[in-house]
């Protein structure tokens, strides 16, 4: 047996297809004729552009529209000057020939989103490595697809590009299982998507199963059974008759409330990076918005989104929730979020650096532009704002007092800003936590960030593998910073929220109920599950 990460629920029994590696060769031989070097770089940039085309037709038929816009993304790249002219500078520069030329640019963006302290920021380097070695095999002439012939398949692999993943016959392919990868990689969420079960960071799985080899997935658990005997099959066929009963259970919650045993109301919503997550989080019966990322507004372009960009963002978000709670956070970028468009100072640790609310309230520049959007887009729903990582009552006070300066501003305009919007921190550093009963008297909400609140608490990298077992979510200490600010919120009648990965955590749900958190926010399709354990707590 191998025990890997569970990247999408469910079990499956089939047989193993691996999905062969050709070697792409690239050496520093350099290139005498720099024009045709750019024009085969040309011919391949547009051979990859097709083939995405045709593979963004497939995901749109199979999966939608939104996990289709992934592949709008990759598009991009193709015309992007900063992607496309860092390789003809680096051919025209250097001599370098086209492939080590990508090859070279691929590392520089990869290095960038690898650095984010956010696992989703960091698990969209995949796409830059995708749209690379696309492009790298373009140029060297190879085949990389997947031809599945055989039911019951079962893709092994070391890792799976989005591209990869979008193409899987799901009439055929039943689930895949990666060396490498996480849970928020895109083909993780394609997976869950398509609602075939994963396995990824099996770390050898390559190397220890072979074609045809027969397997069970358990994507609950995260184990691999190689050639099972009958007893195993048949308790597994069981799990599997089980699971699938309980996901048709489950479609009969999207119109019910999560209400306790006891009575007490609590709000499960989801989590959203791009105006176009809505739809999901809204078919999964969503209470409302829970975190809207707004830092994606910025990413993967060549200069700020304007003011009209954002409002029609930000608008698009509240209307389609009809009135459902929307919470949108303010910028969090910098030190670790680079931008090519903003010139960020070097720093020794950016994890407490120059980021987030203490840029904005520096840059007051970009800050007043994304407020001043979120103020007009006030009036089309029922808005909640929250501004991240907070340290002191000063931030907060200085945040506001910027806030009263736009509103002014877009009032003597003869803009309309609603007067109902409520006004929160992301409760994410220690020092707020311990000082959530006196913040509690002056913010209108807090929302728990876990994912920083658990490695500042603990001083423990997540992204480190020599410290990773210290990063636990059920941390003695992290869960009595979570119960205070449960607390502190309460003693002056505000409401709590939880916007990290720990709300969606089936272990930690029991526990945080029995905290009283008032809100549970999450991926959209962790949203049932999580109500029906909150309909059996007490």
């Amino acid at each position: 047996m191998k025990i890997g990460i569970p990247a999408s629920r469910g079990y499956a029994i089939g047989q193993a297809f691996i999905k062969k590696h050709e070697e792409l060769k690239i050496t520093d031989e350099k290139v005498k004729d720099a024009a045709a070097e750019k024009e085969s770089l040309r011919r391949a940039a547009e051979a990859s552009k097709t083939q995405l085309e045709k593979i963004r037709k497939k995901a749109f038929e199979s999966m939608g529209e939104e996990k289709a816009m992934v592949f709008d993304a990759h598009l991009m790249f193709f015309d992007d000057p900063e992607f496309m002219g860092g390789i003809e500078a680096e051919i025209d520069n250097n001599g370098s020939n086209a492939i080590k030329a990508t090859n070279d640019v691929m590392k520089s963006y990869v290095a960038i989103f690898e650095s984010m302290d956010d696992e989703y920021m960091r698990e969209r380097a995949a796409d830059i490595k995708d749209v690379s070695k696309r492009l790298m095999n373009n140029l060297a002439g190879i085949e990389d697809s997947i031809l599945i012939e055989e039911n019951n398949t079962i893709v092994v692999a070391d890792d799976l590009t989005p591209s990869d993943t979008a193409q899987l016959d799901k009439e055929k392919v039943i689930a895949f299982l990666t060396n490498v990868g996480g849970r928020t990689s895109h083909s993780a969420i394609m997976a869950r998507t398509l609602e075939i079960p994963a396995v990824v960071g099996l770390k050898d799985i390559t190397e220890v199963v072979k074609n045809g080899d027969i397997l069970i997935v358990d994507g609950i658990e995260g184990r691999v059974y190689i050639d099972p005997d009958h007893d195993t099959v048949t308790e597994f066929i069981a799990l599997q008759e089980a699971h699938n009963k309980e996901k048709e259970e489950l479609k009969k919650l999207i119109e019910v409330e999560a209400v306790t045993k006891s009575g007490k109301r609590i709000e499960v919503a989801g989590n959203i990076g791009k105006p176009e997550d809505v739809h999901k989080v809204l078919e999964n019966g969503g209470d409302g918005i829970g975190l809207f990322r707004t830092e994606f507004l910025y990413m993967d372009r060549e200069e700020m989104p304007t003011e009209e960009e954002q409002f029609e963002s930000y608008k698009y978000v509240l209307e389609k929730m009809e009135n459902k709670p929307v919470v949108i956070r303010t910028l969090d970028i910098g030190g670790d979020k680079q931008l090519p468009y903003l010139v960020m100072p070097n720093e020794m640790n950016p994890f407490l650096g120059y980021r987030a609310i203490r840029l904005c309230l520096d840059r007051t520049d970009i800050f007043k532009i994304q407020l001043r959007a979120l103020l007009r887009a006030s009036v089309f729903g029922n808005l909640k704002v929250m501004f991240p990582m907070v340290s002191s009552l000063d931030e907060f006070q200085k945040s506001k007092e910027i806030v009263e300066e736009c509103t002014k501003e877009l009032k003597a305009e003869g803009k309309e800003v609603s007067d109902s919007i409520e006004w929160g921190i992301m409760v994410e550093i220690p020092a707020a936590a311990v000082m959530a009963d006196e913040l509690a008297k002056h913010v209108d909400f807090f929302s728990i960030g876990t994912n920083d609140l658990i490695q500042y608490t603990l001083a423990a990298d997540r992204m480190s593998e020599k410290v990773s077992y210290l990063y636990d979510p059920m941390h003695p200490a992290v869960l009595r910073l979570i119960k205070m600010t449960i607390d502190g919120a309460h003693s002056q009648g505000k409401w709590v929220g939880m916007c990290g990965e720990m709300a969606g955590d089936e272990t930690a749900i029991p526990t945080l109920v029995e905290y009283g958190l008032d809100e549970f926010s999450m991926s959209a399709s962790s949203m049932l599950r999580a109500k029906q354990i909150i309909l059996e707590q007490k």
